[in-house]
């Protein structure tokens, strides 16, 4: 799956470019995640001829000392100066704890794992060398299988906010093929 999603990427020039982009801003622990990675995979998996449209692409990153939300903002317009077809979401992931009501997040990857979905929990960026390093916290076998479930937190104490989400993305209209699954991940 590793490779196979390696592959996709690489073959999307509209998400090639945006990776280059992102490595572009020079930012710590940046990752490119969630829709960018599995729309992709998703449309893939459906035989789609193209991509579905993207809400957004969310750039998240983590640095304890620039963890405000007018930072992030600079960093959005910066992309959206360098490509403006795209609406760009940069979160740095050392203030999202707050909102969320968790524990603070050691790194970007860690604070994947309080994402709401283990599909939507992976995320993608160029390494120095140009190659596609990929960061999974849940692995990528729900992806890969076209299965939805939450995550530890969100199948308990925040199931409504899970099944509100899922309700309002409507994804399978989109991807008919997906499996939703109410049960966490047994890790």
């Amino acid at each position: 799956m590793h490779q196979q999603l390696l592959a996709i990427l690489a073959a999307d020039p509209m998400r090639m470019d945006a990776l280059h982009l992102v490595k572009a801003l020079g930012l710590p622990d940046c990752w490119v995640a969630a829709g960018f990675v599995r729309n992709a995979v998703w449309d893939h998996l459906h035989r789609f001829p193209g991509s579905t449209p993207l809400a957004d692409i969310d750039v998240i990153w983590f640095d304890p000392d620039r963890a405000s939300a007018e930072t992030d903002a600079r960093f959005e317009q910066a992309l959206q100066q360098m490509d403006s077809r795209h609406n760009w979401s940069v979160k740095n992931q050392a203030r999202m704890h707050l909102g969320n009501g968790d524990q603070p997040y050691t790194c970007a990857t860690d604070a994947m794992r309080y994402w709401p979905e283990t599909a939507t929990a992976v995320a993608v960026r160029l390494s120095t060398d140009e190659q596609i390093e990929i960061a999974a916290p849940y692995g990528l076998d729900d992806l890969f299988n076209l299965i939805v479930r939450p995550t530890a937190k969100f199948a308990a104490e925040k199931q409504s906010i899970y099944t509100q989400r899922q309700r309002s993305k409507n994804w399978a209209a989109v991807w008919p093929q997906l499996r939703f699954l109410e049960s966490p991940p047994d890790f």
